[in-house]
């Protein structure tokens, strides 16, 4: 059985930035015909929001933008980091964080900016907080995720298609789409 490949994002609380980027995200990954081989999830570095749900405003946001909305808050956990492949902080305060919590060199290697897969470069790469502003603010946030989510998406297929050209590894044919099945390269080493 392929081990799906995993993407996180976090932000703060996991209530404003993360849910967002996380049903954005899943919304690409189903377009383009994925959903059964990579898996999205959120979370936050801290866990004041731990079991709550998004900010209103982020779910007002999403669905005007027609993206589901369920989401149930977590904090990140550094044990998460053996089961997932990319680990995509929001600001560099998180991806600070998040690459002190790994637990080897090759786990913090796992963590990027998300807006650093944009295809216009910005000066700035954080995805600003909206929390304390208007509504306006998590507009804002939302431009600045879809336009990063492609060269995610893009990223990720990148990835996809790696694992399944491996030498010694005979992917078997996906049903769904003619393709292959990706190989998971966790399933095979042990380094």
């Amino acid at each position: 059985m392929t081990v799906p490949y995993r993407v996180c994002f976090v932000c703060t609380g996991n209530i404003c930035r993360s849910p967002m980027a996380e049903s954005v995200f899943r919304a690409r990954v189903a377009e383009d015909g994925l959903d059964g081989l990579v898996e999205v999830d959120s979370a936050g570095t801290g866990g004041w929001h731990e079991g709550g749900g998004a900010d209103p405003r982020t779910v007002a946001v999403l669905r005007a933008a027609g993206y589901p909305t369920a989401h149930t808050a977590r904090q990140f956990r550094s044990s998460w980091f053996a089961r997932l492949d990319l680990v995509i902080a929001l600001d560099s305060g998180h991806l600070r964080e998040l690459r002190r919590l790994a637990p080897t060199p090759q786990d913090a290697a796992k963590v990027h900016l998300l807006r650093s897969y944009a295809a216009q470069a910005a000066a700035d790469l954080d995805v600003p907080d909206p929390y304390y502003g208007g509504f306006e603010g998590f507009e804002e946030c939302l431009e600045m995720i879809e336009a990063a989510s492609d060269g995610l998406l893009a990223e990720v297929r990148t990835a996809l298609t790696t694992r399944t050209l491996l030498p010694g590894h005979a992917p078997e044919p996906d049903d769904r789409r003619g393709a292959q099945v990706p190989y998971h390269p966790q399933e095979k080493e042990s380094a």
